[in-house]
């Protein structure tokens, strides 16, 4: 039987964590991702998971440690946020390139400099080409059951592919909700004992990590490449025996929210998205016909979602809390270039918003739909948009 419990977005994807039971679990902590390996190292403590608990001196440790641990054939976890991950950036490469199945829990936060603990994405959207799966999630409940979906899918032999799950640091990862935990016995049932034949043996010895030359090393990189364009149908069944088991899912690569005849709709990624639905509620009940599409997961792309948009949508929005610097936002370049892929031609914009955790207000979402109603005015203006940008403060670029 499931019980429900109050509990932060950290919480609810430790207490996931607990019940995919990792055989090793490299840990170091950092705000605001800490209390998941905090909660972990408790129940290890406790007696409550059977794990190997490896307190490292660093996130490259961490990386470093889990990737060992995988070779051997370990379900393996770890954790990071911003900086962190930036410091993991060596170990992420040598993972997916190996194709260990690591789970990794990030805690979205601003990156430096200026320094900040606040929630944005510029931490994750660095390492979109770095071979791994990402997923953003949007609420507490979400966290606890992509915990558990991430290590199926990442384990599953048609992936083979380590997975990082995206939470928003603060927003999600320090607010408390209502959760349903699933029972561990059905837990057990939907995600079993980690089983490979891809690991380092002396009975089967072969080579990992391994080292080649231009001859072969183009065709590994297509290799992993191509494997990406089957991960959606493996991410569908998954969701969908997640949903038979447990009685939720959640639109597995993307999520569309009355859309179904809507002449603008916003683009969101992780928690933005509930402020979103709440004003597309709002907007609908003054006879707008405005929607929202979650995108779930960055890696691989959901293209053919983006795709399936009705032909009553006249323009796209896309909230952005990254900035590839020079350029535009990470999410917009990416929709934009699916929709490229198909026949429609649909004037769009990018909403940066929400660095270094700047709130995003109902009213300015409001504003966004009210300006995406009027495509004409979107065609023919700024492609970028910065939201609540206060230019009349004195900033020290020098520092």
């Amino acid at each position: 039987m499931s019980k429900k419990e109050f509990m932060s977005g950290d919480e609810a994807f430790a207490f996931g964590v607990k019940l995919a039971k990792p055989e090793v679990i490299a840990a170091y902590p950092i705000t605001p991702q800490t209390i998941v390996v905090e909660r972990l190292s408790d129940y290890v403590a406790d007696g409550d998971l059977d794990s190997q608990y490896i307190h490292v001196e660093s996130e490259h440790s961490a990386i470093m440690a889990a990737l060992g641990s995988s070779a051997m054939g370990a379900r393996t976890f770890t954790a990071t946020s911003s900086q962190g991950l930036l410091y993991m950036a060596e170990g992420l490469p040598y993972v997916s390139g190996s194709r260990f199945p690591v789970v990794m829990m990030n805690a979205n936060r601003a990156t430096a400099v200026p320094w900040s603990i606040y929630n944005d994405h510029n931490d994750s959207m660095m390492f979109l080409n770095s071979g791994w799966i990402q997923v953003y999630v949007e609420d507490a409940q979400e966290a606890l059951d992509m915990a558990i979906q991430a290590f199926r899918l990442a384990e599953d032999p048609r992936v083979m592919t380590p997975v990082m799950v995206n939470l928003d640091g603060f927003v999600l990862t320090h607010t408390y909700e209502l959760v349903e935990i699933p029972d561990q016995e059905l837990v057990d049932r939907f995600l079993p004992p980690y089983q490979t034949e891809h690991k380092m043996s002396l009975d089967a010895p072969k080579s990992v990590c391994i080292g080649v030359g231009p001859e072969y090393h183009m065709e590994f990189r297509y290799r992993q490449h191509h494997d990406f364009d089957h991960f959606p149908d493996v991410i569908r069944e998954i969701d969908s025996e997640y949903r038979e088991k447990f009685g939720r899912g959640y639109g597995v690569l993307s999520e569309q929210y009355r859309c179904e005849d809507a002449e603008a709709v916003l683009m969101t990624v992780g928690s933005i998205t509930g402020s979103v639905r709440e004003v597309v509620d709002d907007l609908r009940a003054e006879g707008i016909r405005v929607g929202v599409m979650k995108l779930r997961y960055l890696r691989p792309f959901p293209t053919e979602d983006i795709l399936s948009l009705p032909e009553s949508v006249k323009a796209i929005g896309v909230l952005d809390k990254n900035l590839s610097y020079g350029y535009e936002g990470t999410v917009y370049t990416n929709v934009n270039s699916a929709l490229s892929r198909g026949n429609r031609r649909i004037p769009t914009k990018d909403y940066i918003c929400g660095l270094g955790g700047r709130n995003i207000s109902k009213e300015n979402i409001r504003q966004i739909y009210l300006e995406l109603l009027n495509p004409a005015a979107i065609q023919e203006g700024e492609k970028v948009s910065f939201v609540n940008l206060h230019l009349d403060q004195e900033v020290d670029k020098n520092g």
